[in-house]
C-alpha cells in the first residue's frame, strides 16, 4: 500500500497546489461568515476529490489487461500517456494565458461575490473546483488508474482513495483550521498569500503541470 500512496503522491500534491481555490478560500475566510463558508468550501472540495478519485478507481480496475509475458501494461500504459500529454497540453494553455509584463493579474469575476455566498453556495462552488476542473479531473484520473490497477483489494483501495482526497484538500484544511483557531493572527499571513498566489498563478501552475505531465508520461512509457 505504501508503494501505492507514494505513486499517488504527486497527484494529490497537484491537486492540492491549486491557487485559484486558495484565494476563494482565503477570501470566503476573510468575509463576515468566514467559519460557514471555509468549512462549507472544505467539505465540498474533499467530496469532490473523494468522488471524481473513485470514479476513476473503480473504472480502472473493470478494465481489462491483456495477458503479457514481460509484465507490461499496455491499456494502463496508453491510458497514463494520454493523461500525461493531458496535462502538458494544459501546461501550454496556461503558459500561454498569462498575463503581459507589467500588467496586474485579474481574479474571476465570481470572486467578487464571495461576500455575498451562502455555505451551500460555498460547498457547490467547491464540488464544481475540485471535481470537474479538468485539471483536477486528469490529476484524480492519474491517481485512480493507479489504485485501481494496483492490485489491492476493494476496502485498502478506498483506503488508499481516502488518503489522496486527505491529502489533496490539506491546502484548503490549513487556512480553514487556522483561521478558525487563531483568526486574528492568521488574517494578515492569509491576505499575504492571496497576494502572491495571485500575482504567480500562471507560473505555478505552468510548472505543475509540467512536472505532473512528464512525470506520468514517463510512467506510462515504462508500463509498455
Amino acid at each position: 500500500m505504501l508503494e501505492v500512496i507514494g505513486d499517488v503522491l504527486p497527484s494529490a500534491v497537484g491537486i492540492a497546489i491549486s491557487p485559484i481555490p486558495i484565494i476563494a478560500v482565503i477570501l470566503m475566510l476573510m468575509s463576515p461568515r468566514s467559519k460557514q463558508l471555509g468549512l462549507g468550501f472544505l467539505v465540498g472540495w474533499l467530496v469532490g476529490v473523494l468522488v471524481a478519485t473513485t470514479v476513476f478507481t473503480l473504472l480502472a480496475g473493470i478494465i481489462p489487461e491483456p495477458d503479457t509475458s514481460d509484465g507490461s501494461k499496455p491499456v494502463m500504459a496508453v491510458i497514463q500517456l494520454l493523461l500525461g500529454l493531458g496535462l502538458l497540453f494544459l501546461a501550454v494553455r496556461q503558459w500561454r494565458s498569462r498575463p503581459a509584463p507589467g500588467v496586474d493579474a485579474e481574479l474571476p469575476a465570481w470572486m467578487s461575490k464571495i461576500d455575498t455566498m451562502k455555505p451551500f453556495a460555498a460547498t457547490g462552488l467547491a464540488l464544481l473546483l475540485s471535481g470537474v476542473n479538468p485539471k483536477n479531473l486528469l490529476l484524480a484520473a492519474a491517481a485512480g488508474t493507479m489504485i485501481g490497477r494496483s492490485g489491492e483489494n476493494l476496502g485498502e483501495e478506498l483506503t488508499l482513495v481516502l488518503i489522496f482526497a486527505l491529502i489533496a484538500s490539506l491546502t484548503v484544511a490549513i487556512p480553514v483550521i487556522t483561521a478558525i483557531a487563531a483568526p486574528k493572527k492568521a488574517a494578515d499571513v492569509l491576505s499575504g498569500i492571496r497576494t502572491w498566489l495571485t500575482a504567480n498563478n500562471a507560473v505555478i501552475m505552468t510548472v505543475l503541470f509540467i512536472v505532473l505531465g512528464v512525470s506520468v508520461v514517463g510512467k506510462g512509457l515504462g508500463n509498455f
